[in-house]
């Protein structure tokens, strides 16, 4: 049996009809140390897509104003939430009080040598740590993952095995991404962390998703 949501009553659906990439794609019975990841930008886009919560298909977020462009697979893992859990562990770690959680799935970039071509897609991905962001009030952590059996990156086991550039580029990008024309952006990076404060990100994300979701649960149960 995959998961609650989406056995059997979900895929059975998915015979005629697609899943929703939130809550319809099973996280991996090896989560958190292996994970399917849904992708929504890759590295060539100059626009930003984001899933739309409601349908479950990728809308045009903004065309990115500056040549900042991610450097990584870029998107989100399914049946994880960024709730009162995330958002308490955050202030843990980051020493502040006000800390809440964002109310998206968890942001996850995967790193990969290979070239691919567009979103909306699924992977398999392992983390290996994560950056502790914030924006506003809220926590948007970033984990960090390689593609499984990648040739360059897929034998990286922690975030400190990545080559600093790599990191750094990332690092850039999502303190970049939202500037606007006479606008003064938000968002900072406290720190970044190794793979088992991720897998504890992620483990409390699945928590908060549980929470946040129940009653779907029990509608397909």
């Amino acid at each position: 049996m995959a998961d609650r949501i989406s056995d059997p009553i979900g895929r059975l659906m998915g015979l005629r009809y697609k899943s929703h990439p939130w809550h319809g794609v099973f996280i991996g019975e090896k989560s958190p140390e292996e994970l399917t990841a849904f992708i929504e930008v890759v590295s060539t886009d100059t626009v930003k897509y984001e899933i739309d919560k409601d349908s479950g298909y990728l809308r045009i977020d903004r065309p990115q104003k500056f040549s900042n462009v991610v450097p990584a697979l870029y998107g989100f893992i399914p049946q994880t939430y960024c709730g009162d859990k995330v958002g308490e562990y955050c202030n843990q770690k980051a020493g502040r009080k006000n800390i809440k959680g964002d109310g998206d799935p968890i942001d996850i970039c995967v790193l990969t040598e290979k070239n691919i071509a567009h979103g909306d897609l699924l992977v398999n991905a392992r983390p290996i740590g994560g950056f502790r962001m914030i924006d506003g009030n809220q926590a948007d952590d970033k984990i960090i993952a390689v593609l499984r059996n990648d040739t360059m990156y897929g034998h990286f086991k922690d975030i400190s095995e990545v080559p600093k550039i790599v990191i750094q580029r990332l690092e850039h990008y999502f303190l970049t991404y939202k500037d606007m024309p006479g606008h003064e952006s938000n968002t900072e990076i406290t720190d970044t962390y190794g793979v088992e404060e991720a897998y504890e990100v992620i483990r409390l994300s699945v928590e908060d998703y549980n929470e946040k979701f129940a009653n779907l649960g029990k509608l397909l149960s």
